[in-house]
């Protein structure tokens, strides 16, 4: 039996809300679970309604999807994994929503089998990167600290991390090193775990903003 994915949405339009509802509510595994309109009811709604994923507007009047996205991670224990819904792809907003921790963005004139694939992708554990997309808003923040350098990754750790960079799912950077699935999941959970960071999503960032991976493509 598969299992049902059960999906809030948070978008100051209402008309967004409900095209967001009939797309998502048209697969047999999805289910709507709550609505909101503004950041600052997220908190409490995942609380009641405790969803797999949040569909998040990045831009509301009020408590926009940065600061929901912040809030929520914060203060919901096993929070559920947030997707930022956005109009641009090469919004700064997007970029510090997915450093606060969003596991992927989604553009809101994506089509409906796009979004329907993102929500169960991230509700499986992966995120969704877009690797040009990443480069670009990337380009535009500087590359700061050693976060990386300081974490010890072994070399082939850092191989696993420059594939997650270029957007490579773990089937497919398995087959790049001639690994089994099994064995990569191993090494993403260890390059995540020495990032300290939440999901795939947060470890390409560092190695963008270590320098690790150049905004402008090379790997280094």
């Amino acid at each position: 039996m598969t299992r049902t994915i059960g999906v809030v949405l948070v978008d100051d339009e209402p008309l967004i809300r409900t095209g967001l509802r009939a797309i998502l509510e048209s697969e047999d595994d999805l289910a709507v679970v709550g609505e909101a309109a503004d950041g600052a009811e997220v908190a409490g709604l995942v609380r009641r309604v405790r969803p797999d994923v949040v569909l998040m507007d990045v831009r509301m009047p009020v408590v926009d999807g940065i600061a929901a996205t912040e809030h929520l991670l914060s203060v919901v224990p096993d929070p559920p994994k947030i997707i930022v819904v956005t109009t641009f792809d090469n919004d700064d907003y997007v970029y510090s929503a997915l450093r606060a921790g969003a596991s992927g963005f989604v553009l809101k004139r994506a089509r409906p089998e796009e979004l329907v694939a993102a929500v169960r992708t991230v509700c499986a554990g992966d995120s969704l990167l877009y690797p040009s997309a990443l480069r670009r808003m990337a380009a535009r923040h500087a590359v700061t600290g050693s976060r990386l350098r300081e974490a010890g990754l072994t070399e082939r750790e850092r191989q696993v991390l420059r594939l997650m960079a270029a957007g490579l799912s773990n089937a497919e950077v398995a087959g790049e090193l001639f690994l089994g699935v099994e064995t990569v999941k191993t090494y993403v959970g260890n390059v995540l775990a020495k990032l300290g960071a939440r999901d795939r999503t947060q470890a390409v960032i560092a190695a963008y903003e270590s320098g690790f991976v150049s905004p402008g493509g090379d790997r280094r």
